[in-house]
């Protein structure tokens, strides 16, 4: 039962260290990059990861035996994503990152197909997604400059 509500806690606790990254932001640095031809608006992503955590939080809360050190695992990584890049202006260290974090989320779907926990699997499916294309933004940033 623990698991159940430190999971999502430790979501909400995740996204807020993420963001606070922000703060620490050189932001003058972001804008003079070059960037994809499919890099969204930067107001996207402030729609879009609330959505995902929120995600996040349910599944690893109906999941939480099954999927808890990898879960954590993610959340170690997906909040130093932020620190990394943006922070300590490093994509190439943060490429890195987000790869292992990608292999990790692997990892959780491939669990929650083989617990047979269908609803989960789909609704952990977009966060992988995101994932790759955030991938992408960040291996195109590495490229381009």
């Amino acid at each position: 039962m623990v698991l159940k509500i430190l999971l999502p806690a430790l979501t909400i606790v995740t996204a807020w260290l993420g963001g606070l990254s922000t703060f620490y932001t050189d932001w003058t640095w972001y804008e003079s990059l070059n960037k994809a031809t499919f890099n969204p608006p930067n107001y996207l992503f402030g729609i879009v990861w609330p959505i995902l955590y929120t995600m996040m939080g349910v599944v690893s809360y109906f999941n939480a035996k099954h999927i808890y050190k990898l879960f954590i695992l993610q959340l170690v990584l997906n909040g130093s994503w932020s620190w990394i890049f943006f922070a300590y202006q490093a994509p190439d260290l943060a490429f890195i990152n987000i790869a292992a974090l990608i292999a990790v989320n692997v990892l959780i779907i491939k669990k929650l197909w083989l617990e047979r926990s269908f609803l989960s699997f789909i609704g952990y499916v977009p966060y992988l997604l995101w994932l790759l294309f955030a991938s992408y933004l960040n291996i195109s940033i590495s490229v381009l400059n």
